[in-house]
């Protein structure tokens, strides 16, 4: 099984999960100098491939009977990219193919979630079994500055989000790919309750026991911060997707998730706990 962009956090989970089914993964990476954390997360082999040519696809799938695939992070050629991810994956045979897309792919205010329901259809052009997953934003993305005490983002600290744990979408990633029933499926995958970040920082503070502050930095601060090292293209579809955070978080249907895992899927309080 090949795992597309296997190198990110979401890819080695995805990774993790599949290896925990005794699945032998074969990790797409752009460089081999990220094969150590693709071999950690339970690849058996690694190839690099370049996503922005196709070259090493074709043989990065021989032997390969499923694809995850997972396009870096606001690319600007994500819908290239998703074609000559999908139509190597028909010429190697490939049984199935699961692309991650992100919840509500069709909102016009984000630019690169438009960019994603136009590989979305790409997809389904040239692969029409594919499964769609389309997650809320992670759980994660925040776990970390919950754990040092300061949750700072640009954007309001009030605005709703059902979140997802990164491993329950794994976890559905893999059942997608290794068992029948997902083929030409779309699932919106949104996390069991509806928080804002002051909401998480509260709840952060009780399951922890000490005091976690939830903060709003200016747009100017990001842009000189963590935006500071983006190109024009990503710092301007990352300040449209805060502006559209501001105006209305992200929310989606929790039902779908709890149905595929059978089980409840993991709060932001159990992912707050040691496993």
């Amino acid at each position: 099984m090949l795992v597309v962009g296997a190198a990110g956090k979401t890819g080695r989970a995805v990774t993790s999960a599949l290896a925990a089914r005794d699945v032998q993964v074969r990790a797409a990476l752009h460089s081999a100098a990220r094969s150590g954390e693709a071999y950690a997360a339970g690849a058996r082999s690694v190839a690099v491939v370049d996503l922005t040519t196709g070259s090493g696809l074709d043989e990065a799938l021989v032997g390969v009977d499923a694809v995850y695939h997972l396009a870096p992070n606001v690319h600007p050629d994500e819908v290239g990219i998703a074609r000559r991810v999908a139509k190597a994956a028909v010429r190697a045979g490939v049984e199935r193919f699961a692309f991650h897309s992100v919840l509500h792919p069709d909102d016009t205010s984000m630019p690169h979630h438009l960019r994603k329901a136009e590989a979305e259809e790409v997809v389904r052009a040239v692969v029409p079994t594919a499964t769609v997953l389309r997650p809320a934003a992670y759980h994660q993305n925040l776990l970390g500055a919950a754990m040092a005490g300061s949750m700072a983002v640009p954007y309001s600290l009030d605005a709703p989000f059902s979140n997802v744990d990164l491993g329950d979408l794994a976890e559905v990633a893999a059942e997608a790919l290794t068992t029948a029933g997902h083929e030409g499926r779309t699932h919106e995958l949104a996390g069991p309750e509806v928080l804002s970040v002051r909401d998480q920082a509260a709840v952060a503070a009780q399951v922890l026991g000490r005091r976690v502050e939830a903060i709003r930095i200016d747009i100017e601060a990001w842009s000189a911060g963590p935006g500071a090292g983006l190109d024009r293209q990503a710092r301007a579809d990352l300040l449209a997707m805060f502006a559209s955070y501001d105006r209305s978080g992200l929310v989606g249907d929790p039902s779908v998730l709890a149905d595929l895992l059978g089980r409840r899927p993991r709060t932001w309080a159990d992912a707050l706990r040691p496993s």
